[in-house]
C-alpha cells in the first residue's frame, strides 16, 4: 500500500470491492472508515448506473481488488467504460500487480509479453489458446487455479512446448512468495504429484524464430500436399522437422 492509496481510500465517498469481508480487513488495518460496498460480476449490471449517478453528482468512488490490480481478471471494466462514456475521469492508483511482479522476477525476455488471464477449463477454446501460447514469440503470462497447474503444464507439453523455459510463481508479494523454474516438462512432472498452494502465475518463454522462412515453409507444405499428405501430417512436419510455430504451421497446412 502506498501513501497515495491510503489517502485516496480515506478521502473517497465510497469504496467498492468484490469481497467486502476481505477488503474490510485491509481498510481496518489502515484505520480507513470510508463506507464499503460490494461490486462483483453478479451485481455490476445493477450497481453500475447507481455508481455513475453518484459520480455525476460529485462523489469520488474508489474501486479496489481482493488482490492485485482491479480489472485484471477482476470486475470493474463495465464501470470504467461507463464512467469514460459519461466523461467522468478515471484515475489509476499504482499498486501491487502479480502480472508485473512475476514478469520482472522471471528472468525471461520482457521486450514483448502477452497476458492471457485464466484459460478456459476445457473444450475447443482451451485447445486453441494452448496452441496460440505454444506458437507465441513473446513471453506468455497467465493465471491458473492451484488444482489445474499440473494439467495446464501437461497440456502445453502435449502441444509441443515441453522443452520451453517456464516459471510457476506463487503468492507474489505475500509472506510465502515462491518461484519454481525449469522446463515446461519438468514443472509438469513436479505438479502432477502435488498441487501448489495459493495464487498462481504461470510464465512460458516465447518460441524461437523458425529455422526457415515462411516462404520456405509454404514451399515445403505444397510438396507435402502434392504427395498426398493430410493437413495434420503437413503441420506435424512443419513443426517437428522445420521448427515452425504451431499456429503458423496450422495456417500454412490448411491454406489452399
Amino acid at each position: 500500500m502506498s501513501y497515495r492509496a491510503v489517502e485516496v481510500l480515506t478521502s473517497a465517498a465510497l469504496v467498492i470491492a468484490e469481497d467486502t469481508r476481505h477488503s474490510r480487513r485491509l481498510l481496518d488495518h489502515y484505520r480507513i472508515t470510508t463506507p464499503l460496498r460490494s461490486y462483483h460480476e453478479h451485481n455490476e449490471a445493477k450497481e453500475t448506473p447507481r455508481l455513475i449517478a453518484r459520480l455525476r453528482a460529485g462523489d469520488s468512488i474508489a474501486l479496489i481488488s481482493d488482490a492485485g490490480t482491479p480489472l485484471i481478471s477482476d470486475p470493474g471494466s463495465r464501470l470504467v467504460a461507463a464512467a469514460l462514456e459519461t466523461r467522468i475521469p478515471v484515475v489509476p492508483i499504482p499498486g501491487p500487480s502479480s502480472v508485473m511482479a512475476a514478469l520482472v522476477a522471471s528472468g525471461m525476455a520482457l521486450d514483448r509479453f502477452a497476458f492471457y488471464g485464466f484459460l478456459a477449463r476445457k473444450g475447443r477454446e482451451r485447445a486453441e489458446i494452448i496452441d496460440e501460447i505454444v506458437g507465441s514469440r513473446s513471453t506468455v503470462v497467465l493465471f491458473e487455479a492451484p488444482n489445474r497447474v499440473g494439467a495446464t503444464l501437461e497440456a502445453l507439453v502435449q502441444a509441443g512446448a515441453g522443452e520451453r523455459a517456464a516459471v510457476v510463481a506463487r503468492e507474489l508479494t505475500k509472506q510465502f512468495e515462491e518461484f519454481k523454474r525449469g522446463s515446461v516438462g519438468e514443472l509438469a512432472t513436479l505438479y502432477s504429484e502435488t498441487d501448489p498452494k495459493g495464487e498462481i502465475v504461470l510464465l512460458i518463454a516465447g518460441a524461437e524464430a523458425p529455422a526457415v522462412s515462411e516462404a520456405e515453409l509454404n514451399d515445403a507444405a505444397k510438396k507435402l500436399k502434392a504427395s498426398g499428405k493430410r493437413p495434420r501430417e503437413v503441420m506435424d512436419h512443419l513443426v517437428g522437422t522445420l521448427g515452425a510455430p504451431r499456429n503458423l504451421a496450422y495456417r500454412i497446412a490448411h491454406e489452399g
